[in-house]
This record gives C-alpha cells, sequence and structure tokens, in this order.
C-alpha cells in the first residue's frame, strides 16, 4: 500500500506543479505590444503568482498595481503593488476594500492608458461591491445559503452577477474607453468567461429572469429589496475588454494522466467536466477500483496498474453541521465503500490547495482508511451524513495539507490501481 500511496503523492506534486499559471501568464503577455503606463489588477486565489510573473516581464511599465486575494495567499511584497487579503468563499469588508480601490485606480484613466486584469478562481467572493440598494451582509447571506443547498458555481455566479456593480461586466463598464487585457486562470467547467470570478470584464449571457429562477429553485430567502436590484439587468456588450484563457482542468487532468503513465499506470481520463455531488463522486470512484480488483475481471474492465481521473467541481449538500470540504466529503465516501481494498489509493485534490473553510486541500484514501476511522471512535457513516468529512480524515490521517498552492483550476480525482 505504501508504494501506491507514495505514488498519488508524486501525481499530486506533479499535477499542481504543471498548472501553476507563472509561465502562462508570461506566454500571454510576451507578444503584446503595451504602452509605458500600465495598471494591473489581479484577483482571485492565484492573484499573487499571476501578478508576480506579470511585474517579471513587465516591470517598470506598471505605474500602478493591486492584488486582491484570499487570506494566507500572498507570498510578499511585489514591486509598484498594493496587496490586499479578503475573505473566501464568502465576501467581507476586505473584498470590498479591493474593489474600491480599483475601481478608484481605473476611474480617472482615459483611452490611452492601458489595464491588465489578472482573473483567477474564487474572485467572486474577493472582489466585492454591492449595486446601490444592496449591501455586502446581503451579499454574505445570499452566497452562503447558495453554498449550502448544492447550487453549483454557474448558478451561484448568476444571482451574485445581478447584485453587484462589479461583476457580469460592470467592471468593464467602470473603466471607460480605457482597454482591458484580461488573462484569466479558468476554474469554471467548459471556461465560461462570464463565469469565472463572475465575469467582471465579460459580457454577461445570463439574465436576471435565470437568476430569480435559481432563487426560486433552492427557495432561497432574500428581502424584496434584492429582487428589484437584480432585474437591473447586467451588460450584454462589452467592447473594451480582450480575455485570453491560459489555464484549465483539462490540463489539471492532463498533467495527472502524464505523471501516472511515468509511473508505471495506464490512464484513463473519465472526465473534465465532472458536475454532480462530492459523495457521489466518490462512490462511483470506488466502484471503477472495485471493477479493476475483480478477481475475474472482465476483458473491458480497467486493467491494472491503472489510473482512473477525473476533474471538475462538485457540490456539496449540507444536511450537518460538521466541518469538511467537497474533496474531503469525496475521499471519505469513497474509503467507505474501498474498504478492504488492497494495492489501490483514491485522492480527491483542489488545485488552489484549500477544499472548503479548511486548511487541507482534499483527502487521500484506501481500504484500510475507513477502519482507521472507526478504531479512532469515529463511525465514517455517520460523520459523512453530518458533512464531517475534515475530521473523519484527520482522525485515519488521510487528509491531504499543501497550503496555497498559487493556482486555481478546479479539482482532481485519481484512483491508482495496483
Amino acid at each position: 500500500m505504501a508504494n501506491v500511496r507514495q505514488d498519488a503523492m508524486i501525481v499530486i506534486e506533479e499535477s499542481i506543479k504543471a498548472v501553476l499559471p507563472e509561465a502562462a501568464v508570461k506566454k500571454a503577455l510576451e507578444n503584446k505590444k503595451f504602452n509605458s503606463d500600465l495598471y494591473v489588477i489581479a484577483i482571485g486565489k492565484a492573484a499573487w503568482n499571476m501578478a508576480k510573473a506579470t511585474s517579471d516581464v513587465l516591470g517598470k511599465k506598471i505605474k500602478k498595481g493591486l492584488v486582491i486575494t484570499k487570506y494566507e495567499h500572498s507570498k510578499g511584497e511585489i514591486q509598484s503593488f498594493e496587496i490586499i487579503e479578503a475573505g473566501h468563499p464568502i465576501p467581507d469588508e476586505n473584498s470590498a476594500l479591493g474593489a474600491k480601490k480599483a475601481l478608484d485606480m481605473v476611474e480617472s484613466l482615459s483611452d490611452s492608458d492601458q489595464v491588465i486584469f489578472l482573473i483567477s478562481g474564487g474572485g467572486s467572493a474577493l472582489f466585492e461591491k454591492p449595486l446601490d440598494g444592496v449591501n455586502l451582509e446581503d451579499i454574505m447571506d445570499v452566497t452562503n445559503q447558495l453554498l449550502s443547498c448544492g447550487a453549483d458555481i454557474v448558478e451561484i455566479n448568476t444571482v451574485r452577477k445581478h447584485l453587484s456593480a462589479v461583476k457580469g461586466g460592470r467592471f468593464a463598464l467602470a473603466c471607460n474607453e480605457t482597454p482591458i487585457y484580461s488573462i484569466i486562470l479558468s476554474d469554471v467547467i467548459g471556461d465560461k468567461l462570464d463565469a469565472i470570478a463572475s465575469g467582471p470584464a465579460y459580457p454577461d449571457c445570463t439574465t436576471s429572469e435565470q437568476a430569480l429562477k435559481i432563487i426560486d429553485k433552492y427557495g432561497l430567502q432574500i428581502e424584496e429589496n434584492l429582487k428589484e436590484a437584480i432585474m437591473i439587468e447586467t451588460p450584454k456588450e462589452i467592447k473594451n475588454c480582450e480575455s485570453v484563457v491560459t489555464g484549465s482542468v483539462t490540463a489539471l487532468c492532463e498533467a495527472a494522466a502524464e505523471s501516472a503513465l511515468r509511473l508505471g499506470y495506464s490512464p484513463i481520463i473519465l472526465s473534465s467536466n465532472l458536475e454532480c455531488e462530492a459523495k457521489d463522486a466518490g462512490r462511483f470512484m470506488a466502484t471503477i477500483i472495485k471493477e479493476a480488483k475483480k478477481k475475474s475481471p472482465s476483458k473491458y474492465s480497467p486493467k491494472i496498474p491503472c489510473a482512473i481521473i477525473a476533474g471538475g467541481e462538485t457540490v456539496v449538500r449540507l444536511m450537518g453541521k460538521g466541518k469538511g470540504g467537497r474533496n474531503q466529503e469525496a475521499a471519505l465516501a469513497a474509503a467507505i465503500d474501498m474498504e478492504g481494498i488492497e494495492d489501490s489509493v483514491f485522492f480527491s485534490l483542489g488545485s488552489d490547495g484549500t477544499d472548503g473553510p479548511t486548511d487541507a486541500a482534499g483527502g487521500i484514501v484506501d481500504g484500510t482508511s475507513a477502519e482507521k476511522i472507526r478504531k479512532s471512535g469515529i463511525m465514517p457513516e455517520v460523520y459523512l451524513d453530518m458533512n464531517d468529512s475534515y475530521n473523519a480524515l484527520k482522525a485515519s490521517g488521510d487528509l491531504i495539507i499543501t497550503g496555497a498552492t498559487g493556482t486555481n483550476v478546479n479539482d482532481v480525482m485519481v484512483a491508482l490501481c495496483k
């Protein structure tokens, strides 16, 4: 078991390294012509790394820069940049402060100036200014309700865009005629540019009517003034922004496959568009492990040694008051169904190094994990129902702790079978 677990840790390390944004950002900048006075704004969990790469390339051409990232995601000073850390996944006062500073920066710019806008996942929470008639507490409450009910990221952002003065293309409008070059690290399935960080500089394809339907679908409790704000439609045309995507979950899955292949496994990417409940995804991956490990497998079964890979973004439907995240929940569900299976490991990992409101990036489990949890006095099935995957996996020593990675391109799940 030790060898396959060691292999899994190598896959984790090499996969994350392959999707760090620095090289991709530099490539997106190298063939562009820029004015001597540039204004750079970076938002999201990968904002610091993207800003540092931009500073390395453009240096003194940058007149002023701003980084807005998650707490503990800054790695120090960057010349000419102010750095603000803010709340995620729920926005806070620093999210509003960062947005105000960004708006103040671009307010007096003209069409002879240029803005480089670096966008990564997490920007929806980290970059916020409520519409008139809406306050930050309203957005915090709606976001919390959406996260708790199992809404997916596109649904969440559809609602948030219609309550915000900087999302859904509204930040680009605030830049007036100033040209914007937007470099985007995608954390949204299908790389939907109006959904990544809620599309602050991209035309919004969602509508007020869709946002209200999502509110009705999940039975969200919101005041009438918020419904009135939602009816103010987002811009459907943006003329001053050029956008380029530099990374996505597809690259993450391919990196995992290449790493597994080097280690002697036959890789299969099932999907890079996984969208379902986290515990269902974990259980499904466990069934594939069981199929591969059959004593008399079908000739169509996965051939050992194999690596089964899936990427995307699952959701957690909160039924209890435990601690965890979607990747940890998937790992705990898989651990229960994998019990007793030898020479196989499953992990689920958030590429940004954080999973839910925890210090873990995800979980890595094998056929002994569920038994270890029980020996600690915890029933894994009960803790799964309580959404307390963090404490269950902590008991078995199966949390993945990476710290902030500097990237954010969704999640990857990998089953390694020997």
